[in-house]
């Protein structure tokens, strides 16, 4: 066998070759081939990465390494840490690729998160596998997935692939509520859809508009208009205060007043 190679049979019968490589005392598999020459030439590209510095990522182009393997090999290089998913490490920031000039920028602290997990993406949205569920990763910022860019959370640099907690600012985080600038001072305004959208109120806090959403979409229900509205959680409050604050919350009499619906 050339080097680096091992021959396997498959369940068929047909042989399939695998190709491995040790560097600083780590026995990296490079995946599975159906040649011995092509398997080989994984191991010698793998090789020539982990030796040569000069070699980077945007280098990829017709390699017998698929790209996920060439980040993961060059960042073991050049930070001593072997990491399954195409990572690159910073000193405080890390880059997720998914090609030499498609990449997004997160946190050092979620490094465990996305080294354990890959990032799929779908119409625009970016998704992990976890726990057997699709998760947008905008859920990690408290960002619901109805939520829009622009209006409901910023990329403050710019960068719609700058995932850094420093760069999103979550301007609307419940569903309904919307904040607005009125002579200078920000109100939170809270509307809610039944045969069209209806204002419930405007308020001084984005935690009462919410609540203020979760009691009209009650009283429509209650009243016999039924929809799956979706329910605010107020993760700071407690029980008791939520209560509170529900009770004491006004909306709009246009909503408190309608009919039963028999």
């Amino acid at each position: 066998m050339l080097a680096g190679v091992y021959r396997i049979q498959k369940k068929d019968g047909t042989a399939s070759y695998r190709s491995s490589i040790t560097f600083s005392g780590k026995h990296i598999s490079l995946g599975s081939f159906s040649s011995e020459r092509e398997a080989h030439e994984a191991y010698r590209t793998a090789d020539f990465l982990l030796h040569d510095t000069s070699v980077c990522i945007e280098h990829y182009e017709n390699s017998p390494l698929p790209f996920n393997k060439w980040v993961s090999l060059i960042n073991f290089r050049d930070n001593e840490i072997y990491i399954k998913t195409p990572i690159y490490l910073y000193k405080h920031y890390f880059y997720y690729y998914f090609s030499p000039d498609d990449f997004y920028i997160f946190d050092i602290d979620d490094l465990f998160y996305y080294s354990t997990r890959t990032i799929s993406r779908r119409g625009g949205h970016l998704f992990v596998a976890d726990y057997g569920m699709q998760v947008n990763i905008l859920s990690r910022f408290g960002i619901k997935n109805y939520s829009t860019a622009g209006r409901d959370y910023l990329f403050i640099n710019g960068n719609t692939k700058d995932f850094r907690y420093a760069n999103i600012e979550v301007i609307n985080r419940f569903h309904g509520v919307r904040k607005k600038m009125k002579s200078g001072k920000p109100v939170y305004e809270t509307k809610i859809h039944w045969n069209g959208d209806w204002i419930v109120g405007r308020y001084d806090n984005e935690t009462e508009a919410a609540i203020a959403y979760n009691k009209a979409a009650s009283t429509l229900i209650t009243k016999g208009y039924i929809k799956d509205y979706p329910v605010n959680y107020i993760e700071e409050l407690s029980d008791e205060e939520y209560r509170t604050q529900y009770r004491k919350v006004s909306i709009s009499p246009r909503i408190l007043n309608l009919k039963e619906l028999p």
